[in-house]
């Protein structure tokens, strides 16, 4: 546990007021609105429960990673509601059907070891699931540095994979992650993605790419 107390409900799953773009610039203040985490994915759950993030709240506890920020969620289930690992939520403010709350954000220590090995496989599953989003990263990413590249900041990314990206998408944008593998000969580059959020998510990233706090 981490001893913070993270605000609840919707508050918890709320955007900065200038979030990120998709290749880590920021928009200004007051150009987009806050922006809350409408959808959700289950790690783990406990039928009867007790909250890590609120003191005294106790039910069906979810442990989740949300789908647009990648941030783990800890959720309070509706009475007598079945979920199951891996089922996508809808955590947004009107209309939930299976959540009842959002209790506050977890930290990756904070979750159990269950949701811990189920969170690759559910990382790379949301990735796919929005495929565009991430083929516009890497279609759109810049360097960080003079000497570093943001694609090299992707596992199994080097200077030559990065080199041919740079290349084949001048000539034309990649579509999917079938493109880039195709034309670049990038193997599995949904995989390598979540790897990176993984990372993030763990906390062993200097900077982050996709996981927003």
């Amino acid at each position: 546990m981490s001893g913070q107390s993270p605000p609840t409900d919707d508050h918890a799953a709320a955007s900065p007021a200038a979030p990120s773009t998709v290749d880590g610039s920021h928009a200004e203040h007051g150009q987009q609105p806050r922006k809350y985490e409408e959808y959700a994915y289950v790690l783990d759950f406990t039928p009867r429960g007790k909250s890590l993030t609120v003191r005294g709240r106790e039910g069906v506890i979810i442990q989740a990673i949300g789908e647009e920020r990648l941030t783990l969620l800890e959720l309070l289930g509706v009475q007598n509601a079945t979920v199951d690992i891996g089922e996508r939520l809808y955590i947004g403010r009107e209309g939930r059907d299976k959540v009842a709350s959002v209790l506050g954000r977890l930290e990756y220590n904070d979750v159990s070891q269950a949701a811990k090995n189920e969170l690759p496989s559910i990382v790379e599953k949301i990735v796919i699931a929005n495929e565009k989003r991430f083929i516009d990263y890497i279609n759109m990413s810049q360097p960080i540095t003079p000497r570093i590249h943001a694609l090299e900041l992707i596992p199994g990314i080097g200077k030559t994979y990065m080199m041919t990206i740079i290349k084949e998408r001048d000539k034309k944008k990649f579509e999917n992650f079938m493109d880039v593998h195709n034309r670049v000969g990038l193997r599995e580059p949904a995989k390598l993605v979540a790897k990176r959020i993984i990372e993030e998510i763990m906390g062993q990233a200097r900077m982050n790419l996709f996981v927003r706090k």
